[in-house]
């Protein structure tokens, strides 16, 4: 079968030209934000107890989020999948909204719906004294909730691009449904799902409006990574660039993880 060769040439100024200025655009603020670092007093900055409380505190929050995202954001992604419907392609945009929902938007509508007085909330209250809003629980329920559509956007990407025959292979040796999906599917779609977590847990790192809003500013119970930051803008604007150098060391670490491989179909 023959290769196809990659076609080389002189690039047009046309498109070299807003290229280069789009790659300033998008690393100028991040060079700016290392060149103002205080790199003489980063040791002491980075031990002062706030900050590994909310770095603590974030990492947790994240890590808990991906999980929940995990457990129900596979199924769903499965469903929208596998399964044909009638509705299919408005759950798919409903499932995808926090991806464009302004986070303030959204913890809003957390709180309507898990407040004293919201639509689940009053019930928890009422009939267990669970209350949900300003807690550390809030903190996860609203990060899963802006998280949760890159996860299940990367998983079903992968499912709709696994082959098939495998699952049926397994069907026809007498392998049950969750036999089949959890020995076979499953192991198929690993590097989207690990594509997926990753990025959930990234976005869910970053979080800041539903949080805000949701769970309130509160330090170490609700007061995250984020939270930090818009914070110490307000008083110690070295706090706050020592805390965003922390946010993006651990996104460049995130998208050098995630290798083309990870993301590839199976």
């Amino acid at each position: 079968m023959p290769t196809r060769t990659r076609r080389t040439g002189r690039i047009p100024i046309a498109l070299l030209v807003p290229a280069t200025l789009g790659m300033v655009f998008l690393v100028l603020p991040l060079v700016g934000l290392l060149v103002r670092t205080p790199w003489s007093t980063l040791p002491q900055r980075l031990t002062e107890p706030g900050v590994l409380t909310a770095l603590r505190l974030s990492v947790q929050t994240a890590s808990l989020a991906t999980l929940l995202c995990l457990v129900l954001g596979i199924p769903l992604a499965w469903l929208l999948a596998r399964v044909s419907f009638p509705g299919r392609r408005v759950v798919r945009a409903l499932i995808t909204v926090p991806l464009v929902l302004p986070p303030v938007v959204g913890g809003v509508a957390l709180l309507l719906v898990f407040g004293r007085r919201g639509l689940v909330g009053s019930w928890l209250d009422s009939t267990f004294g669970i209350t949900v809003p300003f807690t550390t629980t809030a903190v996860v329920l609203a990060e899963a909730f802006v998280a949760m559509p890159f996860l299940i956007i990367a998983v079903e990407g992968a499912l709709r691009g696994a082959d098939t025959r495998y699952e049926e292979a397994a069907a026809t040796l007498g392998a049950g449904r969750w036999t089949t999906f959890t020995h076979v599917t499953l192991p198929l779609v690993a590097p989207g799902i690990a594509a997926g977590a990753v990025l959930c847990w990234a976005r869910a790192l970053g979080e800041f409006g539903a949080t805000i809003t949701f769970a309130g500013n509160y330090p170490g119970r609700t007061q995250t990574m984020p939270l930090a930051v818009y914070l110490a803008l307000e008083t110690d604007l070295e706090a706050a660039i020592v805390l965003s150098l922390i946010l993006l060391t651990v996104s460049v670490v995130i998208l050098a993880c995630l290798r083309d491989r990870w993301i590839s179909s199976p």
